[in-house]
């Protein structure tokens, strides 16, 4: 991704693209013209004027290349005649990064000027990169200071800086006022001399992405390709690879009977393998599917630290019992001591933890070390935030964390993205945070050891470039531990100095004076490795330490990858040929031969030049049959839309190409007849195409009304029914000799007609008869049964059946998402009784307690409302609206009542509160045309009452945790709605408000933390005694809630009004309780919305998750597998 490049220049006379003009050749011209100069200062020591703040480096690790794939250089550029320059000029070519960069220079006019000719114009000063390529996917981000040298010997050149993402549509930057013509013409000025000026471009660039970049042959190391949005995953998978230690552990990870597309552990040693031995940037598309993750969560961007945690975790599973088992946590895993410490009493309370990883906050702190200050600083628990310490009650005390040790390898994610409550979002700290290159934690032990100090070298640095709402990951990773840095950006790695993989990314930079530091770059997450276990951490992996039979399967997979990609790369030269034997028709029951959908094809890839000889031989190898015993049968689809067989001439055929004995179909789709072993033969009976068929035999059975495959025969046309095909049948059909049969021709679907007439030839019963017919015979039916109108007496009626029968899925309703249901095969005809009936038979219920739904099929969900009992029509019509080739859904419900009470009633759900104040959800099911008080009384039969209670109930109308109105029993349902916001509550009334004097009212009370919006938990009725002491208020509150005193005392209650307290009750013994502070208002608003209302002010004793505002696209990591 290269997102984060942007183009940040703020200056009035900022960089921008030079129009396109022509491009002139660099060549003498006649009359004196522009001649160039290249001059590479690259490993020149600078001139004193140039800044050597861009190109010094305190700990240079090695020398700058001096070959064309150098990080940065240094070149020169002389125009002579520049007062005489009218057109653009181009300098010679100068790599970096395998990458052409020019100077491009023009003259540009100033259009606000009025002076002489010369000031008229300014000097146009751009860095060209790659402008001749003709690729249009490449980029580069580079940085860069163009220079007009003095020509003075004490002269300072004029220096503008700037940075940009070069690209096809953008390969030039720069300024198209550098510098006015006139004062560069200025002798003064000491820029020209003798009519010749010197430009000087210092250029240091990230390495090109979309170009030949070897990142094997430049680092020896290679990148891992982005999916869409996966460069947090390949900055975090580079940073353990080179945790050599852990390497070494995956390999050894057992995985020799783990599925290849479902093992993490597979995926991981295949990434890493290939990390490590291959050449060119890895894929990662394998492992994120053993994740079980679908194509989107590539596209979108997760957190790196739950990454690791969830992957750490995975791999910590797959280890265990095995020989590697206990790594993670003996490279990872520190421990620390969170304590709870009295400040008046001898008590305290300490636990010992482990941690993967640390979260550093990073706000408003200069340094790493200040962050480990604040990590184990002291939190002061004192007034309403005092320790309850048991028998000592609340009492003022210390809450921290001591570090007990420190791991191998050391994971600290820096918290970059802070929660703004004012805003109610995310947003991320870019502010300056220093990190070392070598860290010392002893002063964070709570024993030290000093015979090993806890001193740790900086191993990784992932850095961030972007805001919360995405960016772009990259990773700098010091391999060895020995100072050599590299960046890995997705597929592109390549060498950098330690200044850019450590004090670039400490972010808060983007001014103008300091190009390498990016606004929105800074580091995210750092690895540390402890000193002493350096060696360790890092030894070196050989291919010795890789389980051999790991090697032979990642091999194996990677030449069956090769040959399928060869397969794909030659599929034009191949066609598939499907191949059909005769036992795929057996267990068929339906028309033609078999279904296309169900059946398993034998299949062979065929080049399209083999001859039908050479696939016949190929067949008969395959199947282990002679070609003798073979009869190869083409399958084509007829104007009739069945599907049947056609001959071969195998015989004149035999040189013709597949392709054209498939008529240039991508498929070929054949039946081979092969010879019976069981018969003895040894080649197959000859077929005279002229005068014979092949004819396939069916029997039905009306008692089973079944269809059993009977085989296929040659018949003569010229021979009688009775003499050629009546006998066979009845031998096959195992009825005895002279049983009367009724033969039928299986023409289509819509058309299965009998024959009559056995005494005649076989061409006069059936007219157009052609090989692959179908003939279904079945013993003779009596008179009797047949006017019986028997629906399946005939095979003519079972195919006549066959064709109205649909598949039906049918789904709980109650469990549509996780319920596959089960299908079963009904006649479209049925009405509504016989449909319950087949799926009550089914489910071993009463047809009366099912209830049915149609399927909503661009959601895949439940219909809400239910197909009445009473439906007319049949079941082909609740899939009118179903597209074709669409599985036919129903969704199904059981009942505690027959569904013809039900439809005659109205279903209603609420929600009961018992006298404990606790809720449960019930479903109630009154008259359409009740009222409340109806709904009361079927409450009555479900709730549990209490013996001491008062019998009667009332409904509430409760929005968003606050009762809105208590509901009068004449209210209409119909009236009545229910929303996600909007509930109702049916309760018992107690005693003491069934009769309310003139001084009495109910008032609404709420849970509330904080603010009046934060509402949450059971509301409930209050009744309110005017005058009451506050003292008896609180003790009947507390009765009702049934707390303890310590939880109760923390409650502050107040008088609230539309989102607003208008105070807070006063705790005085001799207080009194109005109720006039809960009078109506002159405030809009219904029943006791328009009120005020008792609110509780506490923190929820369970634990309520905050609802953002907006949905950022992140979301949990789970890996499936």
């Amino acid at each position: 991704m290269n997102n984060h490049f942007v183009n940040s220049v703020t200056k009035a006379d900022s960089p921008a693209t030079p129009p396109k003009e022509k491009v002139e050749a660099m060549d003498v011209t006649e009359d004196g013209g522009t001649q160039p100069e290249l001059t590479d200062v690259c490993d020149v020591e600078k001139a004193e004027e140039g800044p050597a703040d861009m190109e010094t480096e305190n700990n240079l690790d090695d020398a700058i290349d001096d070959d064309e794939s150098r990080a940065e250089g240094t070149f020169q550029y002389t125009v002579h005649a520049i007062s005489r320059l009218k057109d653009t000029v181009l300098s010679p070519p100068y790599f970096v990064r395998n990458l052409p960069w020019k100077i491009m220079v023009m003259p540009r006019p100033n259009q606000s000027s009025t002076l002489d000719k010369h000031s008229q114009k300014n000097l146009a000063f751009f860095l060209q990169c790659n402008g001749e390529s003709d690729s249009m996917s490449w980029s580069c981000y580079g940085i860069a200071e163009l220079r007009l040298l003095s020509q003075k010997p004490d002269g300072k050149p004029l220096i503008r800086k700037i940075q940009h993402l070069f690209y096809c549509k953008e390969n030039d930057w720069g300024f198209s006022n550098f510098i006015a013509i006139s004062e560069l013409l200025d002798p003064d000025k000491g820029y020209n001399k003798d009519d010749t000026i010197t430009l000087e471009v210092f250029v240091k660039a990230d390495a090109p992405h979309g170009v030949s970049w070897n990142s094997k042959k430049h680092t020896g190391c290679v990148g891992l390709k982005n999916q869409g949005a996966t460069c947090y995953m390949n900055s975090l998978l580079q940073t353990l690879f080179f945790t050599n230690q852990l390497r070494k552990a995956v390999y050894m990870m057992p995985t020799e009977g783990d599925d290849s597309s479902k093992s993490v552990a597979l995926a991981l040693q295949r990434i890493f393998y290939e990390l490590q031995f291959g050449d060119k940037p890895v894929g990662t598309k394998k492992l994120t599917k053993s994740f079980g993750w679908e194509t989107l969560d590539s596209f979108m961007q997760h957190d790196v630290q739950e990454l690791c945690r969830v992957l750490l975790e995975n791999m910590e599973k797959k280890m265990k019992g095995t020989c590697v088992d206990g790594t993670i946590p003996k490279l990872f895993e520190g421990r620390m001591r969170s304590y709870i410490r009295c400040k008046q009493v001898n008590c305290m309370s300490s636990r010992p933890e482990a941690f993967y990883d640390l979260q550093l906050n990073i706000k408003g702190k200069q340094n790493i070390n200040e962050s480990f200050d604040d990590y184990i600083a002291v939190e002061l628990l004192e007034g309403d935030n005092r320790y309850d310490a048991g028998d000592y009650g609340l009492q003022d005390a210390e809450k921290g964390v001591i570090f007990l040790s420190f791991p191998p390898v050391l994971h600290l994610q820096l918290m970059r993205f802070q929660y703004d409550p004012i805003s109610d979002c995310n947003y991320k700290v870019n502010d300056r945070f220093e990190f070392p290159e070598r860290l010392k934690l002893d002063g964070y032990l709570q024993n030290a050891d000093p015979n090993n100090p806890a001193n740790y070298k900086l191993h990784a640095v992932l850095v961030h470039s972007g805001d919360n709402h995405g960016g772009h990951y990259v990773v700098y990773i010091n391999p060895k531990g020995d100072g050599k840095w590299f960046k890995f950006d997705d597929d592109v790695v390549s060498r950098c100095k330690s200044s850019e993989a450590i004090e670039y990314n400490f972010g808060g930079g983007g001014g103008d004076d300091d190009l390498f530091l990016r606004q929105c770059t800074n580091a995210y997450m750092l690895v540390y490795i402890r000193e002493s276990h350096i060696s360790s951490v890092l030894e070196n992996v050989s291919e010795l330490d890789i389980p051999d039979s790991l090697i032979d399967r990642l091999q194996s997979e990677r030449q069956l990858e090769v040959q399928r990609r060869q397969e794909r790369t030659e599929a034009h030269l191949y066609m598939a040929v499907q191949v059909l034997l005769e036992d795929s028709f057996e267990s068929h029951q339906g028309f033609d031969l078999f279904d296309v959908d169900q059946v398993s094809f034998r299949n062979f890839r065929v080049k399209k030049s083999a001859t039908l000889a050479d696939f016949i031989k190929t067949l008969s190898t395959s199947l282990g049959f002679s070609k003798d015993q073979i009869r190869p049968w083409q399958l084509h689809l007829r104007d009739n839309q069945t599907l049947r067989v056609s001959a071969i001439d195998v015989e004149n055929d035999a040189n013709k190409m597949v392709q054209d004995m498939a008529e240039n179909s991508a498929t070929w789709l054949l039946f081979v007849e092969t010879s019976d072993p069981e018969s003895g033969v040894g080649k197959l009976q000859r077929f005279h195409r002229e005068d014979e068929v092949l004819l396939f035999l069916k029997k039905y059975d009306p008692k089973t009304r079944s269809i059993t495959y009977c085989g296929h025969i040659y018949v003569s046309l010229n021979t009688k029914l009775s003499d050629s095909l009546v006998p066979v049948l009845l031998k096959r059909g195992n009825f005895p000799p002279g049983t009367k049969l009724q033969l039928f021709a299986e023409i289509c679907p819509a058309k299965v007609v009998e024959l009559h007439g056995f005494d005649r030839r076989l061409d006069e019963c059936m007219q157009e008869i052609m090989s692959g017919d179908i003939i279904v015979f079945q013993r003779a039916c009596a008179a009797d049964v047949i006017s019986a109108k028997d629906e399946f007496a005939t095979a003519v009626c079972y195919f006549r059946e066959l064709l109205c029968r649909i598949e039906v899925t049918f789904i709980d309703r109650q469990q549509f998402n996780i319920d596959p249901g089960f299908t079963l095969q009904l006649s479209s005809k049925m009405n509504y009784d016989q449909m319950a009936k087949a799926v009550a038979q089914h489910l071993g219920t009463d047809p009366y307690l099912l209830q049915f739904f149609t399927h909503v099929g661009y959601k895949d969900v439940p219909d809400m409302n239910p197909i009445k009992c009473t439906f007319s029509g049949l079941l082909k019509d609740l899939f009118r609206l179903i597209k074709p080739k669409q599985p036919n859904k129903l969704f199904y419900q059981r009942l505690s009542m027959r569904i013809d009470e039900l439809e005659n009633k109205r279903q209603f759900r609420c929600f009961w509160m018992s006298s404990n104040t606790k809720e449960e959800e019930i479903v109630l099911y009154p008259n359409k045309g009740g009222c409340v008080k109806d709904l009361l009384e079927e409450a009555r039969k479900q709730a549990k009452l209490s013996k001491s209670g008062s019998g009667q109930l009332r409904m509430l109308d409760v929005v968003q945790s606050r009762i809105s109105n208590v509901m009068r029993e004449d209210v209409l349902l119909e009236c009545l709605q229910t929303s996600q916001q909007k509930t109702y509550r049916i309760e018992e009334i107690p005693h003491d408000e069934l009769s309310m004097g003139m001084d009495d009212m109910l008032i609404p009370v709420a849970h509330f933390n904080k603010e009046p919006v934060n509402v949450y938990g059971i509301p409930f009725l209050l009744r309110l005694r005017n005058n009451e002491p506050f003292i008896k208020l609180k003790e009947r509150i507390q009765t009702k809630l049934d707390l303890p005193d310590k939880e109760f005392e923390k409650i502050r209650l107040a008088v609230i009004l539309q989102g607003r307290i208008l105070r807070f009750l006063q705790e005085d013994a001799d207080k009194l309780v109005h109720i006039d502070d809960f009078q109506h208002h002159n405030t809009h608003g219904v029943g006791m919305i328009g009120r005020p209302w008792l609110g509780l002010d506490h923190v929820s004793n369970k634990s309520v998750a905050k609802t953002p505002r907006y949905n950022y696209p992140e979301k949990a990591i789970k890996i499936h597998n």
